[in-house]
């Protein structure tokens, strides 16, 4: 039996009262996963904005880019 088997039929043993104390919990892990994201991403933002590089800020067309890396545009 896998531990997402094992996981699901003790919760189905779990009484409907006390079932909201585990969604709780489980809803921390997915809460968790989506600050570390946030996180991750305000730290590349920040990278960014903090970078002194001069040419930080050049654009390159779609058409160059898909050129220097043989990429067919349709």
């Amino acid at each position: 039996m896998s531990n997402r088997e094992l996981a699901k039929n003790l919760i189905d043993k779990i009484p409907d009262s006390k079932i909201n104390y585990v969604i709780s919990f489980l809803s921390g892990f997915q809460l968790d996963d989506e600050i570390e994201d946030d996180l991750y991403c305000q730290r590349l933002v920040d990278d960014y904005l903090n970078d002194p590089s001069p040419d930080k800020d050049e654009t390159v067309p779609i058409e160059e880019l898909a050129k220097r890396f043989s990429i067919e545009l349709l």
